[in-house]
Protein backbone atom coordinates (compact mmCIF):
# COMPACT_ATOMS: atom_id res chain seq x y z
CA UNK A 1 0.00 0.00 0.00
CA UNK A 2 0.90 3.50 -1.05
CA UNK A 3 2.62 5.41 1.96
CA UNK A 4 2.12 9.32 2.31
CA UNK A 5 6.56 9.95 2.04
CA UNK A 6 6.08 7.83 -1.09
CA UNK A 7 3.37 9.75 -2.64
CA UNK A 8 4.57 13.11 -2.33
CA UNK A 9 7.95 12.32 -3.82
CA UNK A 10 6.21 11.20 -6.53
CA UNK A 11 3.96 14.50 -6.85
CA UNK A 12 6.83 16.89 -6.00
CA UNK A 13 8.75 15.00 -9.09
CA UNK A 14 6.10 17.13 -11.34
CA UNK A 15 7.47 19.92 -12.77
CA UNK A 16 6.07 23.14 -10.76
CA UNK A 17 4.69 22.17 -7.99
CA UNK A 18 4.57 23.61 -4.31
CA UNK A 19 3.20 22.07 -1.65
CA UNK A 20 1.16 24.24 1.49
CA UNK A 21 0.46 22.86 4.75
CA UNK A 22 -1.84 25.58 5.73
CA UNK A 23 -5.49 23.37 5.39
CA UNK A 24 -4.94 21.74 8.60
CA UNK A 25 -2.97 19.57 11.27
CA UNK A 26 -2.45 16.35 9.01
CA UNK A 27 -2.75 18.05 5.04
CA UNK A 28 -0.44 18.79 2.73
CA UNK A 29 -1.77 20.52 -0.65
CA UNK A 30 -0.08 20.01 -3.85
CA UNK A 31 -0.74 22.85 -6.70
CA UNK A 32 0.67 23.70 -9.73
CA UNK A 33 2.34 26.96 -10.20
CA UNK A 34 2.95 28.54 -13.78
CA UNK A 35 4.88 31.66 -13.01
CA UNK A 36 5.76 33.36 -9.89
CA UNK A 37 3.21 35.77 -9.81
CA UNK A 38 0.02 32.92 -10.43
CA UNK A 39 -1.59 31.81 -7.39
CA UNK A 40 -1.22 27.67 -7.53
CA UNK A 41 -3.77 25.34 -8.89
CA UNK A 42 -4.47 22.80 -6.75
CA UNK A 43 -4.55 19.04 -8.18
CA UNK A 44 -3.82 17.16 -4.48
CA UNK A 45 -4.56 16.44 -1.11
CA UNK A 46 -2.94 14.38 1.13
CA UNK A 47 -4.34 13.57 4.64
CA UNK A 48 -0.96 12.51 6.24
CA UNK A 49 -2.19 11.19 9.63
CA UNK A 50 -4.54 8.68 8.15
CA UNK A 51 -4.14 4.88 8.21
CA UNK A 52 -4.57 3.45 5.39
CA UNK A 53 -3.75 6.63 3.52
CA UNK A 54 -6.33 8.93 2.56
CA UNK A 55 -5.38 11.76 -0.90
CA UNK A 56 -8.03 13.71 -2.72
CA UNK A 57 -7.26 14.59 -6.58
CA UNK A 58 -8.66 16.71 -9.15
CA UNK A 59 -10.44 14.93 -12.11
CA UNK A 60 -12.12 15.23 -15.19
CA UNK A 61 -16.30 15.37 -14.24
CA UNK A 62 -17.34 12.75 -16.22
CA UNK A 63 -14.53 10.03 -15.08
CA UNK A 64 -15.06 11.14 -11.05
CA UNK A 65 -18.24 9.56 -11.75
CA UNK A 66 -17.10 6.81 -13.50
CA UNK A 67 -14.36 5.76 -10.74
CA UNK A 68 -17.33 6.26 -8.04
CA UNK A 69 -19.35 3.89 -9.73
CA UNK A 70 -16.50 0.99 -9.90
CA UNK A 71 -14.47 1.57 -6.52
CA UNK A 72 -15.71 1.74 -3.62
CA UNK A 73 -12.62 3.29 -2.00
CA UNK A 74 -13.41 6.45 -4.38
CA UNK A 75 -15.80 8.94 -2.94
CA UNK A 76 -16.96 12.13 -3.72
CA UNK A 77 -14.44 15.09 -2.86
CA UNK A 78 -14.35 15.39 0.91
CA UNK A 79 -14.38 19.17 1.44
CA UNK A 80 -14.06 19.88 -2.12
CA UNK A 81 -16.16 20.11 -5.01
CA UNK A 82 -17.36 17.48 -5.72
CA UNK A 83 -17.43 17.44 -9.37
CA UNK A 84 -14.22 17.48 -10.07
CA UNK A 85 -12.59 16.00 -6.90
CA UNK A 86 -12.07 12.13 -5.75
CA UNK A 87 -11.31 11.05 -2.14
CA UNK A 88 -9.35 8.13 -2.53
CA UNK A 89 -8.69 5.69 0.18
CA UNK A 90 -5.30 3.77 -0.32
CA UNK A 91 -6.69 0.29 1.35
CA UNK A 92 -5.65 -1.87 -2.17
CA UNK A 93 -8.56 -1.82 -3.88
CA UNK A 94 -7.13 0.18 -6.22
CA UNK A 95 -2.98 -0.71 -7.07
CA UNK A 96 -0.31 1.71 -6.78
CA UNK A 97 0.37 2.72 -10.33
CA UNK A 98 -3.71 3.20 -10.85
CA UNK A 99 -3.26 5.73 -8.05
CA UNK A 100 -0.22 6.94 -9.38
CA UNK A 101 -2.22 7.40 -12.81
CA UNK A 102 -4.76 9.76 -11.03
CA UNK A 103 -2.09 11.87 -9.61
CA UNK A 104 -0.26 12.39 -13.26
CA UNK A 105 -4.22 13.44 -14.42
CA UNK A 106 -4.64 15.39 -11.74
CA UNK A 107 -1.36 17.26 -12.19
CA UNK A 108 -1.86 17.53 -15.95
CA UNK A 109 -5.41 19.17 -15.64
CA UNK A 110 -4.09 21.40 -13.02
CA UNK A 111 -0.93 22.73 -15.65
CA UNK A 112 -3.19 22.51 -18.58
CA UNK A 113 -1.75 19.75 -20.20
CA UNK A 114 -4.88 17.95 -20.35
Amino acid sequence: MIQAADFEKLLLSYDKVVTDDSLGQGIRAFGFKASDEAEPTLFALVYTDTSPLKISLRCDPQLSLKLREEYITILPGENLDRKIWNTIICSGQLTDDEVFDLARLAYNIASGRA
